[in-house]
């Protein structure tokens, strides 16, 4: 019984672990595209000059971040517990719509990466397509801090 119980906290333990490197790896994506979101948005907003070169570099960064943002790896089962994150228990509730909302969204960064902005005209729909993409998940799926 002693043997069950070690293994047993050591296995709760682990899982404590990989849960807490699978939530630093999917902030740590979300991190990426919020940065990117930021140079596009401060330029959309004049609060940092057009720079095509920087819209279309965070553009491509936002697709780059959204292949990596796999679902099943990066929300298994037990995953809202055991470190700081702000995935709502909804996700876990609702997997399928959760995964349509991603897949939306990496495919919307997908054709917003193949643009080329050459002015605020040019990046504000392509931008938009994206940001509606980031409200529309996390007015759901996202726990507000």
């Amino acid at each position: 019984m002693r043997k069950f119980l070690m293994i047993s906290t050591a296995l709760a333990l682990f899982s404590g672990i990989a849960h807490a490197d699978v939530i630093e790896d999917r902030k740590a994506i979300m991190k990426d595209i919020g940065k990117s979101v930021g140079v596009m948005g401060a330029m959309m907003k004049g609060e940092a000059p057009f720079d095509s070169a920087k819209a279309i570099d965070a553009l491509k960064t936002i697709q780059a971040s959204a292949d990596k943002y796999d679902p099943v790896a990066l929300f298994p089962e037990g995953s809202d517990k055991g470190g700081d994150t702000e995935a709502a228990p909804a996700i876990w509730q609702n997997m399928e719509d959760f995964t349509a909302h991603v897949n939306k969204f990496r495919e919307d960064a997908a054709k917003a990466a193949t643009a080329t902005p050459q002015d605020l005209d040019q990046l504000k729909p392509v931008f938009q397509q994206v940001a509606a993409n980031c409200s529309a998940c996390h007015e759901i799926y996202r726990i507000k801090k």
